[in-house]
């Protein structure tokens, strides 16, 4: 860990350590954004501050070759247990929550009759509601969204634009854009088609325009919402409409927004904000 970042996690432990009640037994799921894994909140140093304020990390819940879950690093269980997830980053939104519904329900069996929080970080945060409506609330009580497209992205439009190869200027167009990214960068997007149309604004016919309107789950709904000046507020990737969740049609009025100056990416100050979610819900 270099020093900007134990910095980081030290000034969030104080925080941690002034302002956050010990919430009552649970588990959390942490589920990364696109292009993320398992390692995510980690290198964001989120892990350490939970488990700096008591909570204990369990391991990393990811798809095997044969097809089943697995828990890489087991760690057994405390009297409160946070797991990380790791998805195929790239893969269509419906395949992610596929395979969070496979793996929250292991964690069930782990933690027969504990409530679980899902924490989800930007196409986390639609993964993981996506799982509830695909897969059933189960032990779900809690759901806390941080720079979630919920109404979706330009960007995921304008990536498809940039890496599209059609059309007389689409060669040219290919060539600039990987000289822009990088040739990795440029891949990555290139094998996540299917995904960046699932995070286009919603619309009728696409998947964002149909999982606004379905029945969600009676459970605890919280939308962090970063704003960073832009105009209209919220991130360079996603404006703060979009991950407001009460603009969700299906979810109008049911969520509690808390604003956050930060960028777009994870930070340690982030498991403040959680613990704060959680206790509120507990207390």
């Amino acid at each position: 860990m270099n020093k900007s970042m134990k910095t980081r996690v030290l000034a969030a432990l104080l925080l941690l350590l002034l302002w956050i009640p010990a919430a009552s037994a649970s588990v959390m799921v942490l589920v990364h954004g696109y292009l993320g894994d398992g390692q995510s909140f980690h290198r964001a140093g989120v892990v350490d501050a939970l488990t700096a304020a008591g909570w204990h990390y369990g391991g990393d819940w990811h798809p095997a070759p044969d097809g089943r879950v697995r828990l890489a690093d087991d760690n057994g269980t405390g009297e409160r247990t946070v797991y990380t997830v790791t998805l195929p980053a790239t893969a269509p939104l419906a395949l992610q929550a596929d395979w969070l519904t496979a793996m929250r329900r292991e964690a069930e069996g782990r933690h027969s009759g504990e409530p679980i929080t899902l924490v989800g970080h930007s196409a986390g945060g639609v993964v993981g509601r996506l799982a509830l409506v695909r897969g059933g609330q189960g032990a779900v009580e809690h759901l806390i969204t941080i720079a979630s497209p919920h109404l979706g992205t330009e960007r995921a439009l304008q990536a498809l634009q940039a890496t599209n190869g059609g059309g007389m200027f689409g060669p040219f167009r290919r060539i600039l854009t990987r000289q822009a990214l990088g040739g990795s960068n440029y891949e990555a997007i290139r094998q996540s088609q299917a995904l960046l149309v699932d995070l286009a604004p919603p619309h009728r016919g696409n998947l964002l325009g149909w999982l606004n309107g379905q029945e969600h789950p009676e459970i605890t709904y919280d939308a962090v919402v970063r704003n960073t000046g832009f105009r209209m507020g919220g991130d360079i990737l996603i404006p703060a409409w979009s991950q407001d969740l009460n603009q969700v049609p299906a979810l109008r009025g049911r969520a509690t927004v808390i604003p956050s100056p930060l960028k777009h990416g994870l930070e340690a100050g982030d498991a403040t904000v959680i613990l704060e979610r959680i206790a509120a819900r507990t207390g």
